[in-house]
């Protein structure tokens, strides 16, 4: 997914609707965790790199269980997104969150495929030099296209040719088969999820494939990967980036920077035609830059306005250093792709990618195309593996699924749960990404609904 922000199955064939190969361990296999301080025990889990071949060559998924501290009554699943964040260190290093939940249930996580010690991970990886690049510009002609697709191709190729089978297998489709792996290795009956982040595209994958075998899911934070129509989500996503905006400017309307809204379309507009340059060396933004930095401040709220106006106003005058992050990349930028580009669409062509634009830029005159996945898909064009989990719609038989989120998640997710009746979704009406490690009110909502299934009113705000 974004740093700042993530499908039909029928392109996977019928093989991955076959259930999961068989994948055991046993209770005298769990060790303690390495480094770990806080009693949780690890295990190995050896899986198929290509689930249409469960008798092919496999790897190993390295599992973490953290045991109820009650009367364990099942355990429950938890993914934290990236797509690679490491769900054992990650744990290791929150065991607080899970306090409640451990009374009556046991928390499962896991280091997922591909993103091994680089990431802090555990389980097999992809030896790559994992790094992370601006978003490109978009091409505006068939050169410029072939450029683009001939960077992504060879930054791409210089990964893939480390284990070509794993980085061709490592979509949310395949996490999902993973995730199945893993419950039946646990012996649970059904599934209980939470999936927070880009893991919520993890869920969303299993609901499809697996639709029977879920107790519980939680969707903390996510995109909306289950619709019919991903045309339509890019909107969405733009008008959620441009409410961000729109709420930044009422605010300044009311307060010392009543200027700032009649600024910032001049701004983006002389933008675009010539970068504004900084104090940093070599670094000057254009109108797409601008406008993604903006969106990342507004969405933090209040707090961050203030600094945000200030910063308008002086590019506004010609200096831009004020957008200039204090630490890391100097320009907006993407993931690495090699799970997100083989769940995204990508675009066809150069008419469809400027159709694409207009759009959006017309729906979101003040965010214009900046933090959608319309811009991050610009990373994947020229990769060597195809789209192999695309968008869609959730089946018909779930049970009730429930969603969280804050500004701008919560609805992406009430998207995705549009279909499944009896869903809910926890909104938080403020800054934030994801709600359970932050909100309690979300966190008692999400508790009660693992342990006793009880899904809270539709809309619940938190």
């Amino acid at each position: 997914m974004l740093r700042s922000l993530a499908l039909t199955l029928a392109l996977l064939g019928a093989s991955l609707t076959a259930p999961a190969a068989a994948a055991t361990t046993t209770a005298q296999e769990w060790r303690p965790c390495p480094r770990d301080k806080i009693g949780m025990v690890c295990t190995d889990l050896k899986v198929p790199v290509d689930w249409s071949k469960p008798g092919g060559r496999t790897i190993t998924l390295k599992l973490g269980r953290l045991k109820a501290t009650g009367a364990s009554e099942g355990s429950v699943l938890v993914a934290y997104g990236g797509p690679g964040g490491p769900g054992i260190a990650l744990t290791q290093a929150n065991p607080g969150w899970w306090a409640a939940l451990r009374e009556r249930m046991d928390i499962v996580t896991w280091d997922t495929r591909g993103y091994g010690e680089q990431f802090q991970g555990l389980s097999t990886g992809l030896r790559c030099s994992w790094t992370r690049v601006p978003i490109p510009d978009a091409p505006e002609d068939d050169a410029s296209l072939g450029r683009l697709s001939d960077t992504n191709r060879g930054y791409a190729e210089a990964c893939r040719l480390k284990d070509p089978e794993l980085f061709a297998h490592m979509s949310s489709a395949d996490h999902a088969r993973d995730m199945e792996a893993i419950r039946e290795s646990l012996g649970d009956g059904e599934l209980n999820f939470y999936g927070a982040s880009y893991a919520g595209i993890f869920g969303q994958a299993y609901a499809r494939l697996f639709p029977g075998r879920i107790r519980t899911m939680v969707l903390d934070g996510t995109i909306n990967h289950s619709t019919a129509s991903w045309e339509r989500e890019l909107e969405e996503s733009a008008k959620a980036n441009e409410s961000s905006l729109r709420r930044f400017f009422t605010w300044c309307r009311a307060n010392d920077c009543s200027d700032v809204p009649g600024r910032w379309r001049a701004l983006i507009a002389r933008a675009e035609r010539t970068p504004v340059p900084t104090t940093t060396a070599s670094v000057a933004y254009n109108g797409r830059d601008l406008q993604s930095f903006a969106i990342g401040r507004a969405r933090q709220g209040k707090p961050a306005w203030p600094g945000l106006a200030q910063a308008i106003r002086k590019a506004a005058k010609g200096d831009a250093s004020g957008f200039v992050p204090a630490r890391g990349a100097r320009y907006p930028d993407q993931s690495t792709g090699v799970t997100e580009c083989t769940d995204w669409p990508r675009i066809a062509g150069l008419k469809e990618l400027a159709a694409t634009n207009t759009r959006l830029r017309q729906i979101a005159p003040d965010a214009g195309t900046a933090n959608t996945l319309a811009t991050a898909t610009l990373g994947c064009i020229g990769w060597p593996v195809p789209v192999t989990n695309k968008p869609a719609p959730l089946p018909k038989g779930l049970p009730p699924l429930l969603g969280a989120g804050a500004w701008g998640e919560s609805d992406a997710v009430a998207r995705a749960l549009s279909s499944v009746p009896g869903s809910a979704v926890v909104h938080h009406d403020g800054p934030g990404h994801t709600l359970y490690g932050f909100n309690e009110c979300a966190r008692d909502h999400i508790n009660r609904y693992f342990t006793d299934r009880t899904v809270p009113a539709k809309t619940t705000r938190c």
